[in-house]
């Protein structure tokens, strides 16, 4: 996911049991965030209705 001009971008993978993994795709040896199966749907949710800003 990219905001359009490269400057904060995201890469997400899937993994086993519905999981999900979210790093900086910029900095590739940082920190990943893993989502349980049950907590991503509510996190994009939230995203989009802008709970985060």
């Amino acid at each position: 996911m990219s905001g359009g001009d490269g400057s904060n971008c995201v890469e997400i993978a899937a993994l086993s049991g519905g999981r999900r993994a979210v790093r900086d795709s910029e900095g590739r040896s940082g920190p990943v965030l893993v989502f349980a199966s049950g907590e991503w749907d509510p996190f994009v949710d939230g995203v989009k209705t802008g709970e985060f800003d």
